[in-house]
Formats: structure tokens, C-alpha cells, sequence
């Protein structure tokens, strides 16, 4: 398998109800909670791809586009963009769909770097071939 094909092979796709335990005073999704999901994808597919140990190093500039509301579903899908020596950049994208219309529109998009680690948390290459 070429190295595309195991980047495409790795994207993941998760769906999540935005309920009422996970909306701030505006009944919109807390950011926080939209990060959390957001690095649990990113480490899914980094993971997917690498099958390595991954820890997240950083969160590149992530654009909250539009507010999600309580009551819709948030598609969160994450793509491996770039693969260095020991890490990889993730893109996530997090689509804000209707649950009762097909109205879906981009609500935040953001870029997570994760590092392969061995047992000493020490950085280790990500396999490539």
C-alpha cells in the first residue's frame, strides 16, 4: 500500500449528539468539548495510520466557523495531512448537520501535531513504507 493510500485509508469519520450536558449558557457547544472531540479523532486515525503510540504535541490554529447548537449532530472527520520522522499533522473538520434537515454546514476546522512515543515517552520514528 502506497503512503496516500495508507493516509486515506486512515481518515476517520465519528458523529456526536450536541445534548444539553455539553452546551455552554448560550445552549451552543462548549469549545472545549469540541476540542476533546476534535483531538480523540485526530488520535484515532493518527493511530490508524502510525499504529504506533501517538501523544498530542500541539493544536495549530483551529477557525470556530459557527455556533453549534444544542440538538444537532456534529460529523468530526479527521484526515492525515503531512507525516514527518516522529510525527504528523491531522486535519479535523467538524460538520454541524440538522437532525431533521439535510442543512450541513463547516463549523470548525483545526490541525493537531502527534508524536510517536516507545514506553519512555521518548519520540520515535513513524513507519513510512
Amino acid at each position: 500500500m502506497s503512503l496516500q493510500e495508507r493516509m486515506e485509508a486512515a481518515t476517520t469519520t465519528v458523529v456526536k449528539a450536541v445534548f444539553p450536558n455539553t452546551t455552554n449558557h448560550y445552549d451552543t457547544l462548549f469549545g472545549g468539548q469540541a476540542l476533546g472531540w476534535m483531538d480523540e479523532v485526530a488520535f484515532i486515525a493518527g493511530t490508524r495510520f502510525a499504529r504506533k503510540n501517538l501523544v498530542t504535541v500541539s493544536l495549530d490554529r483551529t477557525d470556530f466557523r459557527v455556533p453549534i447548537p444544542a440538538g444537532t449532530l456534529c460529523e468530526l472527520t479527521a484526515r492525515v495531512i503531512k507525516i514527518g520522522r516522529t510525527s504528523m499533522q491531522v486535519r479535523v473538520d467538524v460538520v454541524v448537520e440538522d437532525m431533521y434537515s439535510n442543512e450541513r454546514k463547516l463549523a470548525i476546522q483545526g490541525t493537531f501535531t502527534l508524536v510517536a512515543v516507545d514506553e519512555m515517552r521518548n519520540p520515535i520514528p513513524i513507519p513510512v513504507a
